[in-house]
């Protein structure tokens, strides 16, 4: 029997499928992604983590007890004490510098997605907030994983090769293993009707994922 977040990923497989095997990804797993794509994604990913980091400052705000709230905490700590810095560190290896990086403004897709998470949980709960995010959070370990397996997957020389490693390593899939407990603790006691209403965000969000890859390949 599946989990109830395997359901909705279900329910929407070909939006899932779209995101998680985007030509984008395929084309960073074989090491041909041009380089200016992936430039343009990692200056549009500093501004999102930004974004993200008020998600869970929202979050925190939203959490009823205090275990979610301890974990919304984290998280947002993570993101601005560690997570930012290394991705500033990262971008500089890439020849963006910090300076880029403050100057730079918001894309349609980043400004799409990024609101549409915040508004999800504005209007919502944690649980909205947090299905809104799983697409990002659970996403990217799915797709490390999925690039690792595939026969076309550059081995060597990659030039993306630290980018899917950090995603496919021990410590990201461990994030994504406990949100998915969050998950599927949660949405294993909503009933039909809400379960719908959340379906209908996780739809979304995967969508406005995948325009974020297009992004990438697009300049835009």
């Amino acid at each position: 029997m599946p989990t109830p977040f395997e359901t909705l990923k279900q329910a929407h497989a070909a939006d899932w499928q779209a995101y998680v095997e985007h030509r984008y990804v395929r084309e960073l797993a074989m090491g041909s992604l041009p380089q200016e794509a992936f430039q343009h994604y990692l200056k549009q990913d500093y501004l999102f983590l930004i974004q993200f980091a008020r998600a869970w400052g929202l979050a925190v705000y939203k959490s009823r007890n205090l275990a979610d709230l301890r974990q919304s905490l984290d998280s947002l700590k993570a993101i601005v004490d560690i997570e930012l810095g290394l991705h500033i560190g990262y971008c500089a290896e890439w020849g963006i510098s910090e300076m880029d990086l403050a100057e730079l403004a918001e894309s349609k897709a980043t400004l799409a997605y990024t609101r549409y998470v915040l508004d999800a949980g504005m209007s919502g709960d944690l649980l909205d907030l947090h299905v809104a995010l799983a697409p990002c959070i659970i996403g990217y370990g799915e797709i490390a994983t999925w690039i690792r397996q595939q026969p076309f997957t550059l081995r060597e020389d990659n030039p993306y090769a630290d980018w899917i490693a950090m995603y496919a390593g021990e410590e990201y899939q461990e994030l994504v293993s406990a949100e998915l407990r969050w998950l599927n603790d949660r949405l294993a006691k909503v009933d039909d009707g809400r379960l719908k209403q959340l379906s209908v965000v996780f739809r979304d969000a995967t969508r406005l994922e995948a325009d974020f890859w297009q992004m990438g390949l697009d300049l835009s």
